[in-house]
């Protein structure tokens, strides 16, 4: 793995690469918005997904604002219009039917000016090559073994002729989608092959992995400063996957005080900061269009499917 980091070269001759996902659930202008304003003074540039639509209160996990809400709508335009990336987290926050995906989808269009160049699937119906359908053989069957079959035809996005399918659509229109998550501060370590085509899921173009930064606690150990010096060290990249309303900023605004250290801490290194979309598109340009190897593939998912059954990592 370390001879394929040596032949990333950063932009700008920056040391390494730092970036987030951010799963929008549960964001609110309340909970999120300072967030984004103390990442924009610190000049880093990062993804902020979001939801095109409203869903029934009654239904789903985690809803959050959506574009229906105009000051919320307004805010997406205005971090977009500052250099932040707003992606994909599937329509709403349950599974709803294609039609009205496809709407959600042309309703994303029309507010951004382009489709999404980078998504995340949210947990629902909607869910495109997730849960079980993230594996391959034997490991997809310990999967169902340790999760008691729970997800086990759960997620349908890829399925033809299922309600729920938008496969044609994430294959036409969307750049690059999140799977496998691990705890190491470096992303590309972890997988050194990313972005990259799996032909046993042909609807997604390009697949990344991420850093595990599900909630502030998460986060804070992921950027811990022993951690962000072998990223830089490393000259690696990282991409890190949150929820920015999960304890980052208290219900006055006022940002977790560690997660304000570390941040300020990492901004001043030389990396390169910027989008999912522009680091992926990067890694992309250096190495072309990879195909994963039947070999690449069961490492991958044997590293996942152990941090995920000892460390519950995403």
């Amino acid at each position: 793995m370390s001879s394929a980091l040596n032949k990333i070269s950063w932009p700008e001759n920056k040391r390494f690469a730092f970036t987030v996902f951010d799963d929008t659930d549960l964001a609110t202008l309340e909970n999120v918005g300072g967030v984004y304003a103390f990442l924009a003074d610190c000049g880093l540039r990062t993804t902020k997904s979001c939801w095109p639509v409203a869903g029934d209160p009654n239904k789903g996990t985690n809803p959050g604002r959506t574009c229906e809400d105009a000051d919320y709508r307004r805010w997406l335009l205005e971090l977009q219009a500052r250099g932040f990336e707003i992606a994909w987290h599937n329509s709403t926050w349950h599974g709803l039917p294609r039609e009205k995906i496809i709407a959600a989808m042309e309703r994303f269009a029309e507010l951004f000016g382009h489709y999404p160049a980078t998504a995340a699937n949210h947990s629902d119906g909607e869910g495109i090559y997730w849960g079980d359908c993230r594996l391959s053989g034997t490991r997809r069957l310990l999967y169902n073994l340790a999760t008691l079959g729970r997800k086990r035809g759960r997620f349908r996005g890829h399925i033809e002729g299922d309600e729920h399918f938008w496969g044609d659509l994430c294959e036409r229109h969307i750049g690059y989608c999140r799977n496998f998550v691990f705890r190491d501060i470096n992303t590309l370590n972890c997988c050194p092959a990313m972005p990259y085509h799996d032909p046993r899921r042909p609807y997604v173009r390009y697949w990344f992995a991420a850093s595990n930064g599900n909630d502030v606690r998460s986060f804070n150990r992921c950027l811990a400063e022993r951690n962000q010096d072998r990223l830089e060290e490393q000259g690696g990249a990282c991409i890190i996957y949150t929820h920015f309303a999960c304890g980052f900023a208290d219900e006055k605004g006022r940002l977790q005080p560690r997660f304000r250290q570390l941040m300020t801490r990492l901004s001043k290194k030389n990396g390169w900061f910027v989008t999912v979309g522009t680091l992926l598109d990067h890694l992309k340009k250096v190495r072309g269009r990879h195909e994963i190897t039947d070999t690449e593939r069961r490492r991958l998912e044997w590293k996942w499917l152990r941090e995920k059954m000892l460390l519950g990592t995403n």
